[in-house]
């Protein structure tokens, strides 16, 4: 029997898809709902086929900030770690720095960057990134630290045996080629979760202040008492996530080959 595990999930999930629509709608039967409250399904997707151009136009805009924050979150919290990681006198001062950045509530900070780098996309991909930033720098310094201490002994103990290199230099060299490489599927697993909160930053900086984006759309359906369409809109914006994060699963496997998947049959097991 052929293995297709993508085929399987592609049924799986609409599946699931079919079960929670059913369930959508059978609750809007049962109640009798109103559908400025909560609208059927139907009405979702003959809302979402409707403005299907509208939506479009705003779901490049929060596309466009969910990329370019993910991008930058990574940059900045992959750079934090190593620099925690190599400099010890950095953990004292930056660890603090970190812990209380996401102490902060979001919608606080919110208006903040509005204020500061105004309505446009700026403001937005400064809220992603603040939300992916300790995710990504929290996974990636955790894999720095728990990398295997007989590898870490063993290549202290062929550059020594090397000599030249003053001490720094083996840290640097240690830290660039034992522990990076040992932190990746630390640092993958930071990526997955970025890739799921990157969205929240990008729309709650588009309803603090925005003029295009998801989150403007839905915050002025919502005012305009178009539920159908801010529902609509939180369905792409929910195809979009999902899409970036099973993307970013699926480079992330080809990137790692050597990882364990949990959640994959064994090799024995699909041979049955």
């Amino acid at each position: 029997m052929l293995n297709r595990p993508w085929c399987s999930r592609f049924v799986r999930g609409l599946i699931i898809l079919a079960g929670l629509l059913s369930l959508w709608q059978g609750l809007v039967w049962l109640t009798g709902v109103p559908p400025y409250i909560l609208p059927s399904p139907i009405r979702v997707i003959q809302a979402l086929v409707n403005n299907a151009g509208l939506i479009g136009r705003h779901l490049g805009v929060t596309l466009a900030e969910i990329l370019a924050g993910l991008i930058c979150g990574t940059v900045l919290g992959v750079s934090a770690a190593l620099v925690v990681g190599y400099f010890r006198p950095a953990r004292r001062w930056l660890m603090p720095v970190l812990v209380a950045s996401q102490a902060i509530p979001v919608f606080a900070i919110a208006p903040l960057l509005v204020l500061w780098l105004g309505y446009g996309m700026a403001s937005k991909v400064a809220m992603a990134t603040l939300i992916i930033f300790f995710p990504v720098t929290a996974a990636f310094l955790d894999g720095l630290r728990r990398t295997e201490p007989g590898w870490v002994d063993l290549a202290r103990t062929m550059t020594a045996s090397v000599g030249g290199a003053p001490p720094e230099g083996h840290r640097l060299r240690i830290l660039l080629y034992i522990r990076t490489p040992a932190a990746l599927p630390a640092l993958a697993s930071g990526l997955r979760v970025a890739a799921a909160v990157a969205p929240i930053g990008a729309v709650v900086g588009e309803w603090v202040g925005s003029s295009a984006g998801l989150g403007y759309l839905m915050l002025h359906a919502n005012g305009r008492m178009q539920v159908d369409l801010m529902f609509a809109a939180l369905v792409a914006l929910s195809a979009v996530s999902l899409t970036l994060w099973f993307t970013l699963d699926a480079v992330l496997r080809r990137m790692l080959p050597w990882q364990p998947d949990l959640f994959s049959e064994p090799q024995h097991t699909r041979a049955l």
